[in-house]
């Protein structure tokens, strides 16, 4: 595709890839079936050892623009592929999600609607897998329907679901460019994402969609969340402490992840990280279940997931919210 073409498109839609040979063909034809049709898709190769790139070069639309790099994370490919983008409005894709056709239209309606907003989402479903798929879980979802507009609070409708995810969000490339993008000192899934969304909420109000036009595949291959504990390198949580002191949600939402962080850091073995995550954490911000399980020990939470795991095949969701 000709870089220096005289139409730009409306979107930038940014993917990085790294070994998702089944998965990438079925992300793209959902984006090639969009309604909306003003957009190119920015692939960046993160030095797949697998097929992934052909299965990308196999499909014939002027639309793609692959690159392809060394392996360097997540972080640096999404960070690669806005560097690349030539649309005033990127949009994020992982290699393994999935778009309803309505998607980009759903976003372009946000954008026309508030066009001197910065950021953009819509409400999402999340695929456990074949048998279990269910909507975001926010008190955004209990607005109207085919509600639009700014949150006002972007951690009290997060504290389950947050409101942005990946795979949901767009932005102004500028406003992006204003954040320095991705942290990449936040590695394999630890954060990187959550970290950019909050600094974008702390500077201007997410503006929403609450119809879900977008679904999070967890059930994917090669999910760097399944990654060990002690091989990433998560977000820093306390730097945001001192902001928190003037939010209470922010609070919340901080503690919840501390929250997670530390279960994950416990059922790792790692004593030392866990109580790291613990230390700045309110107690009072958890409810009963959570701090259950945050007094349990390492074979306590891994009979427990096993019955989350085994309960969610027959279709239910069972989570410590």
């Amino acid at each position: 595709m000709n870089l220096n073409q005289k139409k730009v498109s409306k979107f930038s839609v940014i993917i990085p890839l790294y070994n998702k040979e089944k998965d990438i063909k079925k992300t793209l034809e959902s984006v090639l079936m969009q309604t909306f049709s003003e957009f190119e898709i920015v692939i960046v190769n993160d030095g797949s050892t697998d097929k992934s790139e052909e299965v990308v070069k196999a499909i014939d639309d002027p639309r793609i623009i692959l690159y392809s790099k060394e392996n360097e994370g997540v972080s640096k490919a999404r960070n690669f592929g806005v560097e690349k983008a030539t649309s005033n409005f990127v949009v994020f894709l992982d290699a393994d999600d999935y778009w309803y056709p309505n998607h980009l239209k759903n976003i372009s309606s946000l954008v026309i609607k508030f066009p001197n907003h910065f950021w953009y989402a819509t409400a999402y479903e999340k695929k456990f897998h074949e048998d279990l798929t269910s909507p975001m879980v926010s008190p955004i979802l209990k607005f109207p329907e085919n509600w639009q507009g700014e949150i006002e609070n972007y951690f009290e409708n997060s504290l389950i679901d947050c409101v942005a995810w990946t795979s949901a969000v767009c932005m102004k490339k500028s406003f992006f460019n204003l954040l320095n993008g991705f942290d990449t000192t936040i590695t394999l899934g630890a954060g990187e994402d959550t970290d950019l969304w909050l600094r974008a909420a702390l500077k201007y109000r997410l503006v929403f969609s609450n119809s879900i036009s977008a679904r999070h595949n967890l059930d994917g291959t090669n999910r760097i969340s399944n990654t060990p504990t002690l091989k990433r390198k998560y977000m820093d949580i306390d730097k945001y402490e001192e902001e928190a002191k003037k939010n209470n949600y922010l609070k919340k939402y901080l503690d919840l992840n501390r929250y997670s962080f530390a279960i994950q850091y416990k059922l790792a073995g790692d004593k030392d990280s866990f109580k790291k995550y613990i230390k700045n954490l309110d107690l009072n911000n958890l409810n009963k279940k959570q701090q259950f399980l945050l007094k349990q020990n390492k074979f306590v939470l891994k009979v427990l997931i096993y019955f989350q795991v085994l309960i969610g095949k027959f279709g239910l969701r069972l989570s410590s919210f």
